[in-house]
């Protein structure tokens, strides 16, 4: 079938999934989500997603319309509707209906939905020649704003950041934060490896505690006996990296051999990032 949506206690086609133009999450970005992936049928990490969508959801005072294992079956319902295996899905709730103005007063009921569609494939030649990247001028709004924990629906910072590669044609590039640290990049978490050292911004750098990233600590700790060091990361830092790359939900680890045109190590994809991925794609399909 391919693609399906829940919206509000109904399955429907994408093409029927309709929301309210008085919807706060459509009105003001009011509102907070989760992107996951299945292998195999199987949903991967999909209670530590849930955990991260209530933590935003307390944190937001917003109520999600459904317990964590109401939600589990929601999800995996959707999914064995569209008849996929390998899939993307995103779940996501707003504030919901409500008046003008900012209030969250005016709206009486959330909106909740869940996509499900196929998982969106970077190009092949990423992962096999790696990427180029750039510091981008956007700052990383600070935590003392709001939390970079929160998954929110309002990514307006991220999407000035996304012009701007897109202007340079780069698929992705990091993010200082008002210290001049490096935070994150616009859709990813950002690890580099120095001397044998894997190192990756700390939390309070500004970054988001990416699941993907949590998992490659893991792997990292546990099957290779390597330390990672969670720290704060200058210019220099990566500028002179061994290896470098990224990671999200959906392109797991992509190496990166060019930041602001310095080449990153011998300008390949690294042993490490080749193994940690690796190890992370076992673990991802043993899953299932």
């Amino acid at each position: 079938m391919g693609t399906i949506v829940y919206l509000n206690g109904q399955f429907v086609s994408k093409e029927e999934a309709k929301v309210s133009i008085f919807d706060h999450g459509y009105l003001l970005g009011d509102g907070i989500f989760e992107t996951l992936r299945s292998y195999g049928g199987v949903i991967f990490k999909l209670e530590e997603h849930l955990q991260r969508l209530f933590n935003s959801a307390k944190y937001m005072m917003l109520t999600i319309p459904a317990p964590k294992a109401e939600l589990t079956d929601l999800a995996y319902q959707a999914l064995k509707k569209s008849s996929l295996q390998d899939a993307y899905l995103r779940i996501t709730v707003s504030r919901g209906v409500g008046e003008r103005g900012i209030n969250p007063d005016f709206c009486k009921e959330p909106t909740l939905s869940i996509i499900v569609k196929e998982v969106p494939e970077y190009p092949p030649e990423s992962y096999a020649a790696g990427i180029e990247t750039m510091i981008v001028s956007v700052r990383k709004m600070s935590h003392e704003s709001l939390s970079p924990q929160i998954k929110s629906c309002n990514y307006q910072n991220n999407i000035l950041a996304k012009i701007e590669l897109n202007q340079r044609g780069l698929l992705e590039g990091f993010l200082l934060n008002n210290e001049g640290y490096l935070a994150e990049g616009t859709v990813s978490n950002v690890f580099i490896v120095k001397s044998g050292n894997i190192m990756t911004p700390s939390l309070a750098c500004g970054c988001l505690e990416g699941i993907t990233r949590q998992t490659v600590i893991e792997l990292a700790q546990k099957e290779l006996q390597l330390n990672v060091q969670e720290t704060q990361l200058t210019r220099y830092d990566i500028y002179t990296s061994d290896e470098c790359f990224i990671t999200n939900t959906i392109m797991e680890l992509m190496p990166v051999v060019n930041i602001d045109g310095r080449v990153v190590g011998n300008g390949q994809p690294g042993a490490l990032t080749r193994q940690l991925h690796a190890l992370f794609q076992a673990l991802a399909r043993s899953e299932r």
